[in-house]
């Protein structure tokens, strides 16, 4: 089975049982972004705040080692880094610069984002790169959109300086478009940011496809989108990412074992 051919050293007894448990979750989001098809070779990012103080007064976070593929990260490999970028721990590989601006940016504005979710998806760039964005075309969609945001394309996120207009279009809410190049989400864990992802994919696939079919389109009124919310506080009884997120740990260890290592 695979997990990671590289010999990265054991961290579980170097940090909390908190690290640890975040650690963890954060692996298999990535190794899940890898079995859904929505990993651009090693070129997106996942992050997630170090939990306790460290993490909530210093910037901490966990990233992606630049190089592994999804599928191979493990809870160990993950790199911590500082508010600056800077690695707190000995890593052979180094932290990809766009997606430290990215992922700094949100944490650094959004005390309640836990974790910052990335991704190059092929349906979630098809549709930043139509004008008007999300339709309500479908009963997911009607959950993105009620806390959507959209952020122009201003070349790799290599600049500081565009920082606070990433921040200004997110807000306060839970997903953001990147025009011209893909999808983010944020949510309070590594849970819900997934989740979040899940419901803004399945809405950009459902909404190629529907394009693609040529006939006339029915949109959803206005009116439900707006009770968006409500409506899924009932579906799920307030549980959200709690009821999916067992079974989708469940399905990686039948398929892409070993990411808790």
């Amino acid at each position: 089975m695979p997990s990671t051919a590289l010999s990265i050293p054991h961290r579980r007894d170097e940090v909390s049982p908190d690290e640890w448990r975040l650690r963890v979750d954060l692996a298999a989001a990535y190794r899940l972004v890898a079995m859904f098809g929505w990993d651009d070779l090693v070129f997106t990012h996942i992050s997630a705040r170090v939990p306790g103080p460290g993490g909530e007064h210093t910037g901490q976070f966990l990233i992606n080692p630049y190089g592994l593929m999804f599928e191979e990260i493990t809870a160990s490999s993950l790199v911590k880094v500082d508010a600056h970028g800077v690695k707190l721990e000995d890593s052979p590989f180094d932290v990809n610069p766009a997606g430290f601006v990215i992922h700094s940016a949100v944490h650094d504005a959004r005390h309640d984002a836990g974790c910052v979710l990335h991704v190059h998806s092929l349906n979630g760039i098809a549709v930043s790169a139509q004008k008007l964005g999300v339709l309500p075309l479908s009963q997911q969609s009607i959950f993105v959109l009620s806390s959507l945001g959209y952020h122009d394309y201003e070349g790799v996120a290599l600049r500081d300086e565009e920082k606070p207009r990433l921040v200004a279009d997110l807000g306060d809410k839970t997903h953001l478009m990147l025009r011209n190049h893909g999808l983010l989400t944020v949510g309070r864990s590594v849970a819900d940011a997934f989740l979040s992802m899940y419901l803004f994919e399945t809405v950009c696939t459902i909404q190629v496809r529907a394009m693609a079919g040529g006939g006339e389109l029915v949109t959803v009124d206005p009116g439900i989108v707006a009770t968006a919310r409500q409506q899924a506080a009932a579906v799920t009884r307030g549980l959200g990412s709690q009821l999916t997120w067992p079974g989708l740990l469940r399905r990686l260890d039948r398929r892409l074992p070993g990411y808790d290592i």
